[in-house]
């Protein structure tokens, strides 16, 4: 009898247990589900000048031109850095790039990146390492055309324009520039529920090199970011796909953001060739800065 007593106690004991952890689970739960519905209330409200706009994950490699559904007043700071291996040689990337809103859905930007290769001593004879370059002035704008709260969705057409620079080691000898690139594209992009976020970036990029032939590709950049909660922290992948010549080739780039402060953050990608020969991993990171940005005003 004694022993029944024993067997009862404890499974009491563990339904206890079950209960309040269960109980303690749903509360955090709750919790977090709170947290994020203040942190939306709070990004996505606008002031009584300005229109509405919905919270999206943005890629950290191939980045917006600013916010979809932007505000007047935005701006942003954009410095990155990145290397690939490219078997037989390094690629390091730079760049500097800032971007605002001057009215409501319009953005802005304006982009320098530098490109350096660094030889190997294993170097075939049969390729020549590309020279250093500072690769272009690049001015873009971004006009978010649709804002719907209701479905979560935004939808934004923009162009790219790029003045590409002559080799480092040519600047002097001749022209400054060597050719133009114009790259439209469009943009649609839908959170789902509170934390998922999909997006996808495409249009076509057509080189023109003076005195040459335009060289055409077309672009195709799809994301998938989970967003933690009460935060503009995330994870997801971005994959960019390019088919030129013909030929599709992609690139699967894992990533995160991480806030370090309320107007700073630091994004942290590596790319995965899924078939490039010549190119072997990369990493890249993007540090952010939104001078006057505030979450909860």
């Amino acid at each position: 009898m004694k022993r029944i007593y024993i067997l009862l106690a404890v499974m009491l004991l563990t339904c206890g247990r079950i209960l309040a952890q269960d109980a303690q689970i749903d509360s955090v739960k709750l919790e977090r589900i709170i947290l994020d519905s203040i942190f939306l209330a709070e990004f996505e409200k606008p002031k009584p000048d300005q229109k509405p706009k919905v919270l999206h994950a943005e890629p950290l490699y191939i980045d917006l031109i600013r916010d979809l559904g932007a505000r007047k007043g935005e701006k942003e700071w954009n410095v990155g850095m990145g290397m690939t291996d490219k078997r037989d040689f390094d690629e390091y990337e730079l760049l500097v790039e800032y971007e605002w809103a001057p009215i409501d859905r319009l953005g802005f930007e304006v982009e320098v990146p530098v490109t350096l290769f660094s030889k190997r001593e294993d170097l075939p004879t049969d390729r020549t390492q590309p020279a250093n370059r500072i690769e272009s002035i690049k001015l873009a704008t971004q006009w978010s055309f649709l804002v719907s709260e209701k479905a979560k969705t935004s939808l934004a057409l923009g162009y790219i324009h790029e003045f590409e620079f002559v080799d480092l080691n040519k600047i002097g000898r001749g022209d400054l520039f060597k050719g133009n690139v114009f790259n439209p594209f469009f943009i649609a992009a839908k959170r789902w529920g509170s934390n998922y976020h999909s997006l996808i970036y495409t249009g076509p990029r057509i080189e023109k090199g003076f005195n040459q032939k335009s060289d055409f590709s077309y672009e195709i950049h799809t994301n998938l970011h989970y967003m933690i909660a009460g935060t503009r922290n995330f994870i997801g992948i971005e994959v960019n796909k390019e088919i030129h010549n013909g030929k599709l080739e992609a690139v699967m780039r894992p990533q995160m953001r991480v806030g370090l402060a309320e107007n700073l953050m630091i994004g942290i990608v590596t790319g995965i060739p899924i078939n490039r020969a010549q190119e072997g991993l990369s990493s890249f990171i993007r540090i952010i800065y939104e001078p006057g940005f505030k979450t909860f005003n």
